[in-house]
């Protein structure tokens, strides 16, 4: 079976292909009553769209969201809250006789169903992120005690920005592609979300993170430091993390998420030339929409 869901108590699907006309989420579970209307769901999905800047994708897409059902008189009912963003800009014939791409999952769909939409990459596209930001936009609301910021730290493993520029010009004169980390830091969740074992909280933010397109690696806290430190070193930081036994601590959550290098280098279609630029608010709508399910678990359970 497919599986285009995300989340236990909120719980939201995503929907659409890169070239159709639209995409979209549907998201369930969320309370009635929080105040909610388009513009409070556009301001996030602005920070996403391409065509901003030569850094990104030239795709013109406005990314206006509409909001179809779930809420009345700018509220929530608390059902489900579907949400629409037209496909305005798609270029299906830049895509026209071309084989299946490495690093773009064509053939890995093949495989899977005997069959690909060839255009944009279809639903593995990174266009499929401003469906997940959207939803995250809902999550937010749900958790206003909370901030949550993500920014780019690295870029083609450099991390001062007064050389990126110099670095994607030169990728993109090579027909390359560079790669990114996002940073991640939630403050303000309070102790006690999260379960000891089979819901971890930072086991569900390392999947959220993880499903994003184009991530290859999550580190949460420590990280992969963890594996290189003493004993003495390790107990100092754990005074500090966020998540403890999988449960937060009321300290500072930190993520550090890889993006890889865009996958099409010297063929046809519209590309970033560093995907992760646009990667640092779908990061921090995976995270809003975990730390709402969990804020919801913990209600569910505790009080």
């Amino acid at each position: 079976m497919s599986w285009n869901s995300f989340g236990r108590v909120l719980r939201f699907t995503t929907w659409g292909e890169s070239h159709g006309p639209a995409i979209g989420a549907v998201v369930d579970g969320c309370p009635p009553g929080l105040p909610i209307d388009e513009p409070s769901i556009q301001r996030w999905l602005d920070q996403r769209r391409p065509g901003t800047s030569r850094n990104v994708s030239p795709r013109q897409e406005p990314d206006r969201v509409r909001i179809l059902s779930g809420t009345y008189e700018g509220r929530t009912t608390g059902t489900p809250i579907s949400l629409l963003i037209e496909n305005v800009d798609a270029r299906s014939k830049d895509y026209a006789g071309l084989p299946p791409r490495p690093g773009h999952a064509d053939a890995a769909y093949e495989f899977k169903y005997g069959l690909r939409d060839p255009r944009g990459g279809g639903r593995a596209s990174a266009r499929e992120t401003a469906a997940r930001v959207a939803a995250g936009a809902v999550a937010r609301l749900v958790i206003p005690e909370v901030t949550i910021e993500a920014r780019v730290a690295e870029i083609g493993g450099e991390p001062d920005p007064q050389r990126w520029d110099d670095l994607l010009d030169t990728a993109r004169s090579n027909s390359d592609s560079l790669g990114a980390i996002i940073e991640c830091v939630a403050t303000g969740v309070p102790a006690g979300w999260g379960a000891p074992v089979y819901a971890k909280l930072d086991a569900d933010l390392a999947a959220a993170a993880m499903g994003i397109n184009a991530v290859k690696a999550v580190e949460i806290g420590e990280g992969f430091a963890a594996g290189r430190a003493h004993g003495r070193e390790s107990l100092e930081a754990m005074k500090s993390s966020g998540i403890d036994g999988g449960i937060s601590t009321g300290q500072p959550i930190r993520l550090r998420v890889a993006f890889k290098p865009t996958s099409s280098i010297g063929i046809g279609g519209r590309h970033d030339p560093c995907v992760g630029i646009r990667g640092a608010p779908v990061v921090e709508a995976m995270v809003a929409l975990v730390l709402a399910d969990h804020k919801l678990l913990h209600r569910a359970q505790c009080g």
